[in-house]
């Protein structure tokens, strides 16, 4: 099984985020990459949000959101620097908030520095007042969405990109530079048939957050023709491969049998020395295969 990174530090989830990541900061989230870059994880993430309303912590909304979003393209600029073959990836970026070349651009740099890292987890987005206060459409953004997905498969690795879609039209324009891997992977956020179906025509991976393993069988079974190499990312909360190892290693071969080819390391910690341990703790498992 390959692991990745749920990164520390960079969001505050209600009921998520451990005590001592309030007070933490750049050093800190460097710390946990270099090691896990240097134990054979596979990625680090970052997701993205420009401002969440001042509501967020009520009950009554979806579990899972905070108030505090580390800017990933900045987050992972500096941890390109850091690390040596961590993949980037964006968990997820939100597509209506940005034209498609802006993307292809900044983080077709963002490649070029890391010696082509980026993985692009992206999204349609759910946060109406973040779509509203950014002067976004919020209705139609799923088509908006997938056009934009073309847009970026055009654009990406291209000096002189051309795209003429229902949304985004653009030619004759050089982008320098720009993303060196030939084809950057595009994985798509949401847990929807929806979001699964955007995932296998338009990219090459799904990350629908956690769900359970029976309905992501059913799901994935409603689509098996999906690309060579399309990858499945799913995480998992609450591991604790240090004190739980059979468990932990239980837990992945499940998620293995499943379809998962990917999960985003969460696991149980109190301090940024237990994150570490758990680290060690779960590269030494069975189940793991470092990159």
């Amino acid at each position: 099984m390959r692991i990745g990174i749920s990164t520390p530090v960079v969001s505050v989830i209600p009921g998520r985020t451990a005590d001592w990541e309030l007070g933490a900061g750049i050093e800190e989230i460097a710390e946990v990459a270099q090691y896990a870059d240097r134990r054979g994880f596979h990625f680090v993430t970052c997701s993205e949000h420009i401002g969440m309303p001042s509501d967020v912590w009520s009950p009554q909304l979806p579990k899972g959101r905070g108030t505090r979003y580390w800017d990933p393209l900045a987050t992972l600029s500096y941890l390109a620097g850091k690390t040596e073959r961590l993949r980037l990836v964006t968990n997820i970026l939100v597509l209506g908030y940005h034209h498609p070349l802006e993307i292809a651009k900044r983080y077709g740099t963002l490649d070029r520095m890391s010696g082509g890292r980026v993985v692009l987890g992206l999204g349609v987005g759910t946060v109406e007042a973040e779509f509203k206060a950014l002067g976004v459409p919020f209705e139609g953004r799923g088509p908006r969405a997938d056009d934009a997905m073309r847009a970026l498969r055009a654009s990406l690795s291209q000096l002189e990109p051309e795209y003429h879609g229902e949304f985004y039209d653009f030619d004759g324009l050089i982008i320098d530079p720009h993303a060196i891997q030939p084809r950057v992977p595009l994985w798509v956020g949401g847990h929807s048939k929806r979001a699964l179906r955007r995932a296998v025509t338009l990219g090459d991976g799904w990350m629908p957050g956690a769900p359970d393993m029976e309905t992501l069988r059913t799901m994935l079974a409603g689509f098996p023709e999906r690309p060579a190499g399309f990858e499945v990312i799913c995480g998992a909360d609450s591991l604790d491969p240090a004190a739980h190892p059979d468990q932990v290693e239980e837990t992945l071969a499940e998620m293995d049998e499943a379809g998962v080819t990917m999960v985003p390391f969460r696991p149980v910690h109190r301090s940024l020395a237990h994150y570490l341990e758990q680290l060690d703790a779960m590269a030494a498992l069975e189940n793991f295969t470092p990159l």
